[in-house]
């Protein structure tokens, strides 16, 4: 089984587990929690050797892909990255409730629920309303008919937050919100 984990890059690896069900919530990999039990040991000869096969096995489960180590700055480009994405309900990237981002809002759960974000390009779409790319390299499009004061451009600012089942809503330069989703190119 493949266990993936983000990891904070400190003295020692902290890492949240991703697909372990039966592991309680916040508990390491087994391949770092083997490395962090090396500290309750006393001998300091028997704590080396237990140090250096846990860094060794951390280090090919590392090259094998088998643990994924991102710093935080990772995680939360990847989590912007996403929003907008329907994706299965796991916690991939860990509950950060506490930091928030600027231009980011999260719920209790630390979910993100509203960005914030410049308008790299805007067109008007092949069916109804527009396509906005972000600076973030998001693309999103207007699902509903609504027309804007002014049109979107380059260099406007949007705001796109959660909406009611599953959908989003978007205002350009403060305008009236229109329905957008997310779309992958």
């Amino acid at each position: 089984m493949r266990i993936t984990a983000t990891a904070a890059l400190s003295a020692l690896m902290i890492a949240a587990p991703v697909l372990a069900a039966d592991k309680p919530k916040n508990a390491p990999p087994a391949v770092v929690q083997k490395l962090l039990d090396c500290r309750a040991l006393t001998d300091a000869a028997a704590r080396l050797a237990c140090l250096d096969a846990g860094v060794s096995a951390l280090a090919s489960a590392v090259e094998s892909r088998d643990v994924l180590v991102a710093d935080k700055e990772e995680v939360k480009k990847a989590r912007r990255g996403l929003f907008g994405l329907a994706l299965p309900t796991f916690n991939l990237f860990g509950a950060d409730k506490d930091e928030v981002a600027e231009g980011e809002k999260k719920d209790e759960r630390g979910a993100l629920t509203e960005i914030e974000a410049i308008i790299t390009a805007a067109r008007p779409s092949r069916t109804a309303g527009w396509r906005f790319v972000l600076d973030d390299g998001s693309t999103w499009l207007q699902t509903d008919s609504l027309g804007f004061r002014h049109d979107p451009k380059p260099g406007m600012k949007i705001r796109i937050r959660r909406a009611a089942m599953g959908s989003y809503l978007a205002n350009v330069e403060g305008q009236t919100a229109v329905r957008v989703k997310r779309i992958v190119e």
